[in-house]
């Protein structure tokens, strides 16, 4: 029998190019996922950054670099690729030969070859840095990369333009509460809540402007769908007619990144067993007000008066919008103006209510936007409503006083809109690193 020396012939390839690579003699670089003896077969699966493969053989000496080591090992795996319609992915390496690159000899604090993490949350946290390892952690995150690709994707074709803002700035964005203080050389600054004052001064420049960055909210918050850092997916753009215009872009946004993850992740979609939302042509909207009287109607609960919408208000909503319009969306509009920061455009036929909206994604908050005011004169005017002194905001109040047009915008939470889709129970499971009010490690 003639004997097969991989080392000379060798290919060296990702788990994801292995399949066109079949009769080929193949290496891969990644970390020991398991180990299983079944009856005299042996099996070794590697894990790489992309995915896992196997290896056979019944041959235990193939197993001896590895003999005393424990899974997490960072191996290099060499084999010939064969079509198996039986193995993971159909296809399996024999012959191994395994090559260790670092040796790992403690028990991984977390089990990442089992199919799902059964920890409590706290221990998932707590060994983060590990547990991200996993599979299905890995592709939660990922589909968080595709997110954020597919939101430029989609808005890179309608003529926008990524910018990035500070997130070190010298006046708080809504209010002087619920912001995270610094001691900037011996002056006061603070860590941006949102970039909407700069993207607002963008639009003056680029007309069309979107960001991708953290945000920070110094709120005292302990509940399973808010912390105190996280992604937002900002948009700005000028020449609006009002708020409904806005909505429009934004629904169109919502399905490009939808079909940019179903496009390019279709295999991280079905591990994770993701629905996929229903996004009708018009995504369906009721008035601030009317969502009020509906839940009184369909619920008994008199929420008229109330400012804003509860957590339950919004499930309600939510429901009511699926059993009506077949739609996992649905837009919330006209929300009283004394809920809205100062530059929200209010509505001049019922000037209470504002010019903004909220996008309900099953039946939880997901983007808050609207019109913007643009004129200088209504800016300080909103200003002196609000009781804000004038001087913090003179160089954001510049760009309205040389010409600014209509526009509005919205921002997209980038963990929320993945724990709703995915049904995670937590926020804190959508997001890589959380901080909250317990949490700055790891």
């Amino acid at each position: 029998m003639a004997v097969f020396r991989l080392s000379n012939i060798m290919t060296e390839i990702r788990t994801i190019e292995a399949k066109n690579h079949i009769g080929e003699a193949v290496q891969l670089k990644g970390w020991l996922h398991n180990v299983r003896r079944l009856g005299g077969v042996n099996f070794i699966v590697l894990r790489d950054g992309w995915g896992t493969i196997q290896a056979v053989t019944e041959d235990d000496a193939d197993l001896a670099p590895i003999a005393d080591l424990a899974l997490g090992t960072v191996i290099r795996l060499e084999g010939l690729a064969i079509a198996n319609a039986q193995a993971p992915n159909g296809l399996e390496l024999q012959r191994p030969r395994i090559e260790v690159i670092t040796p790992v000899t403690e028990t991984p604090p977390l089990p990442l070859n089992k199919r799902r993490l059964n920890a409590a949350l706290p221990t998932l946290l707590d060994h983060a840095v590990v547990a991200n390892r996993h599979p299905a952690r890995r592709a939660i995150f990922r589909l968080s990369s595709g997110v954020m690709a597919g939101f430029r994707a989609t808005l890179g074709a309608m003529y926008f333009t990524e910018v990035q803002t500070p997130k070190i700035v010298a006046s708080a964005t809504e209010s002087g509460a619920n912001v995270f203080r610094l001691d900037y050389f011996g002056r006061p600054a603070y860590l941006a809540q949102s970039p909407q004052f700069y993207k607002q001064i963008m639009v003056g420049v680029f007309e069309r402007v979107f960001e991708v960055g953290p945000v920070f909210r110094a709120e005292p918050h302990d509940t399973v769908r808010h912390i105190n850092e996280y992604v937002s997916l900002d948009v700005e753009f000028g020449f609006i007619e009002n708020h409904f215009t806005v909505m429009r872009l934004l629904r169109e946004v919502i399905a490009g990144i939808f079909t940019y993850l179903i496009d390019n992740y279709p295999d991280d979609l079905a591990l994770l067993e993701a629905n996929l939302p229903i996004i009708l042509p018009e995504i369906p909207h009721i008035h601030f007000a009317d969502a009020q009287e509906l839940i009184l109607s369909r619920h008994g609960v008199d929420v008229r008066g109330e400012p804003d919408l509860s957590p339950q208000d919004e499930r309600w909503l939510g429901e009511w919008a699926l059993e009506t319009h077949g739609s996992d969306f649905l837009f919330v509009t006209g929300y009283p103006m004394v809920k809205r920061p100062f530059y929200t455009h209010p509505d001049p036929t019922r000037p209470d209510y504002s010019n903004s909206f909220d996008l309900l994604f099953r039946g939880t908050e997901l983007v808050t936007g609207g019109q913007r005011l643009h004129r200088y004169q209504d800016y300080l005017a909103a200003l002196d409503r609000a009781g804000y002194p004038h001087e913090p905001f003179e160089t954001y109040l510049e760009a309205f006083r040389y010409g600014m047009p209509p526009h509005g915008g919205f921002a997209i939470g980038l963990e929320r809109l993945l724990m709703q889709l995915l049904g995670l129970p937590n926020l804190r499971l959508a997001t890589l690193f959380p901080r909250d009010l317990h949490r700055v490690t790891p």
